[in-house]
This record gives C-alpha cells, structure tokens and sequence, in this order.
C-alpha cells in the first residue's frame, strides 16, 4: 500500500482547525471543561472535553453533521478538491452518530423545528453542502475512523475512486453520559492515560478528516498500512493477543520493524482496563525496541472522542511529521508497570524527527486497527 494523505481537517475542544489544535496539543492545553448542554441534575460528573458552542447554554439538534461538514470541507480544500465533491465517495466513522439529535428530539416531544428524519443520516447534510451522493457512515465503536481509512484504501486498490474522504465524529449525548456513570467507582475529574492514579474515561467531541488519494503533489504523509480485524474476544474487554496480532500484521504489510517506528499514538483512553492490554501488547510486539519510539495519547487534552478518535489521531501524527514536534500524555505522572518501558511524552512538547508513524485505535467487541505512515519526503 502506498497511498498519499493530501488533506486534513480537524475540530476538537481544543482547536477548530487542524493547526490550531496541534498548536494546542503541542502546547499541553486541555479542552476540559464544565458540562455544557445536558442537564448535569442526574449525573456525578461536571466536566468534559467539549466544543461549547451551544447558544445559551442550551443544547442543539444536528451538531454532530455541522462538525463532520465543516471539518470535510478543511480536507477536501487542502487536497485541492474544492467543495464541489459529487464525484468523490465520503467514508465516515461514527460511535453514536447522531443519537443526540433524536434524544433532543424525545425530549422536547417532537419540535426539532427544520429537522427530520432524514437529518439523522450524515448523507443529507453532505449531500446539501457538498453535493455528495456517495456517502457511508461506518459504526465500529471506537475504532470506526480507522476502519473507514481501511474501507477507503481498498476502493483505490479496485479503481472505486481516485480520492476518497475519510472522516470520524462524535459528540456528547445523555445515553452515553450515563453509561459513564455505572461504570466509573468515582466521576473522574480529568482523561490521564496510562496513569496508574487514573479514574477512567472521559468524553469529549470532536470531528476530523482526511483526503486519501493515489497520489498528490504536495502530500502531507504516505499510507504504507491499514490493518483492521474484530478477535470477538468480549462486548467490551480488549484482549492483549488480538491486538498484538493487528500491530504485527500492519508492520508486515508497511514492510517496517519497530526499531523504524519514531511515533506511536496510542489509543489510550484512561479506562481502568484498556490501558494495560494496549501497554502489554505494544510491549509484546516491540520487544527490545519498545523504548525506541516516541508515544503519546492526545485523549488526555481532547478527551475521547470516539469515533473520530483514530483520524484525529492521524491528524496529529502528519503534523508531528510536518513540524518535528510530538505534543504530550498532560497529567501522566506515574505510568502503569506495563508501560514502564515506554518513552511516553510528558510535560512539554519534544522536538523528535517523525519519518514512521502508528496509530492505534482500538473499539468494543474486539475491533482492533493500526495504522502505519511514512513521511512524504522519507
């Protein structure tokens, strides 16, 4: 696989655009904040990592398009694609979709005013903005963006498309707020991945994209690998061996070892579980090497946005290779005993030359996906 990333956009509690947010990341500026939009009265937890752009306080239908719209128009006017994109399939990755606009919808007993329906499917904004007709939402958990790359890289490897859009988004509704609540002993106060004093996840919102293409003038990054499989091990409990096994299988097909690899994002959602299978996998499969690469986790600025997680991941990691900067894990402090070996990012930025990449993102139900990027100029 030799694909080119020509474009990106991004949108998070910490940044509209994909500079800003790495300025911001870089910076090791958190996008936690009080909750916004939901009616706090039920739930322990006062914070998260949201974009507060709710007039009034108040939460709005439609949130969720308005931010995968706005960051595909970044990608594709980057890419040189312009908005006009009728011709170009729209692959995007998704955990809860959405689902805030239909719990709105339930509680204002039906007046969501202009909406409908069909506004719950991201097509009808996209088609509307864009005149896009060829649109897919993947909903693979946590891992839906990464698996969306997937899907857009076989359609040029079969001659579906000589570009393909590829996004992720997510925002905060009450279901999953309250799925938190059961989950955590205590509300955490903040995302501290792989932090042994961590108290679990946290949500944030936040969209992000990419234009994939067989080839461009400027690329920002090549694609060498996307590797995606579901080991079906548990609905919610990672497994160590399925993991490992997509790491492998995406180094093999990159045609790197792990003493090549100079960054690794790592999923890292702060969960009380999660974070030592993915620390005992990347152990496992980096062996000797494991302190070579740099690692880090932006969840703990951004908050874990879901779906989206994974590109946002990749957004990141391009701009580590643009600017020679790799932004840190803010409030890890005293890692796990099995990322002891990690050469975590911590406290400030570091200045490292970025020329291989990985990014993990792993979901529910098994769904593991790691993704391998080259420099353009490597």
């Amino acid at each position: 696989m030799n694909w080119v990333v020509s474009g990106l956009g991004a949108i998070s509690a910490v940044g509209g655009n994909p500079d800003e947010m790495f300025a911001n990341l870089c910076g090791g500026r958190s996008g936690l904040r009080e909750l916004h939009g939901i009616d706090r009265t039920p739930y322990r937890g006062r914070y998260a990592y949201q974009i507060h752009d709710h007039p009034d306080g108040h939460d709005v239908p439609g949130r969720a398009s308005a931010f995968v719209a706005d960051v595909i128009e970044q990608a594709a006017i980057r890419a040189g694609l312009g908005t006009d994109l009728r011709d170009v399939p729209i692959l995007i990755g998704s955990g809860l979709r959405e689902l805030r606009s239909a719990e709105l919808h339930w509680r204002d007993k039906g007046d969501l005013g202009a909406l409908s329906a069909d506004d719950l499917h991201f097509g009808t904004a996209l088609r509307s903005r864009f005149g896009a007709t060829d649109t897919h939402t993947v909903a693979n958990a946590c891992a839906a963006s990464v698996y969306a790359l997937a899907l857009a890289a076989d359609m040029l490897a079969t001659d579906q498309a000589d570009s393909v859009v590829v996004a992720g988004v997510d925002v905060l509704n009450e279901s999953m707020s309250g799925v938190m609540e059961r989950v955590h002993p205590v509300a955490p106060d903040r995302l501290r991945p792989f932090d042994r004093n961590r108290a679990g996840v946290m949500m944030g919102e936040g969209a992000a994209a990419v234009v994939l293409s067989r080839d461009a003038a400027e690329p920002l990054c090549r694609v060498r690998a996307v590797e995606v499989g579901c080991d079906a091990h548990h609905d919610t409990a990672p497994n160590p061996e399925g993991f490992a096994e997509a790491m492998r299988a995406a180094h093999r097909s990159a045609g790197v070892a792990p003493a090549d690899i100079d960054l690794v994002m790592l999923h890292g959602t702060g969960t009380l579980l999660n974070d030592e299978v993915e620390a005992t996998a990347t152990e496992k499969v980096f062996g000797a090497d494991v302190g070579v690469p740099l690692m880090t986790a932006i969840k703990s600025m951004t908050g874990h946005t879901g779906g989206a997680s994974g590109v946002m991941s990749l957004v990141s990691a391009v701009l580590s290779m643009a600017h020679g900067m790799v932004p840190p894990v803010v409030g890890l402090t005293d890692p796990v005993d099995e990322a002891a070996s990690f050469r975590f990012v911590t406290g400030a930025a570091a200045r490292h030359p970025v020329s291989v990449a990985q990014v993990n993102a792993l979901g529910f139900g098994g769904m593991n996906t790691v993704a391998v990027l080259e420099a353009p100029n490597r």
